[in-house]
C-alpha cells in the first residue's frame, strides 16, 4: 500500500465515521498540495481493494473503513513477507529491528494465537527437557 493510501486511511480511521473526498482533501492539503481527483482516485482504489465501503450521498460518496487499523497493518506485514524469497530470513531481520516492547508484544501475540493449552504445556516443560523438540518444530 502506498504512502498516499496510508495517509487517506489514517484520516478515515481517525474520524471513525463516513467521510467525503472533500473532507479528506482539505485535511491532506494542510500538509501537501494535492488535487481533488487524486484523493477521489485513492478512495476509489481503496474501495476496489476492499479497505473502505462507500455509500452514495447526492452526487458524491461517503467512505467508511471496513476493518481496523490493526487488520490493515497485519495485511501490510503479510504482503511484505509474501514478497520475500526467503521468508525466514525476512522474519529474522524484522525481529532484529524490533524494540524490546515490540518483541514482548510479539511474544504476547504468539501466546494468544497458540491458545491457553499450548501456553500451559510450554510452561509445564523445562528448557532442555526434550532437546530434539526445537529441531522437530523448525526451531520455533
Amino acid at each position: 500500500m502506498g504512502e498516499l493510501e496510508d495517509a487517506v486511511m489514517t484520516r478515515v480511521w481517525k474520524w471513525n465515521r463516513p467521510v467525503t473526498v472533500r473532507e479528506v482533501l482539505e485535511d491532506l492539503q494542510r500538509e501537501r498540495s494535492i488535487a481533488y481527483t487524486t484523493v477521489m482516485t485513492v478512495l476509489d482504489n481503496l474501495h476496489q481493494k476492499g479497505w473502505v465501503r462507500r455509500e452514495a450521498e447526492g452526487r458524491a460518496y461517503r467512505y467508511e473503513a471496513v476493518s481496523t487499523r490493526a487488520a490493515y497493518a497485519a495485511a501490510l506485514m503479510n504482503d511484505a513477507w509474501a514478497q520475500s524469497d526467503n521468508p525466514a530470513a525476512a522474519l529474522v531481520a524484522f525481529f532484529g529491528m524490533m524494540s524490546d516492547e515490540q518483541r514482548q508484544a510479539l511474544r504476547d501475540a504468539v501466546r494468544i494465537v497458540q491458545g491457553p493449552e499450548t501456553s500451559e504445556a510450554a510452561q509445564a516443560g523445562s528448557p532442555g527437557e526434550n532437546p530434539g523438540s526445537a529441531r522437530e518444530t523448525g526451531g520455533r
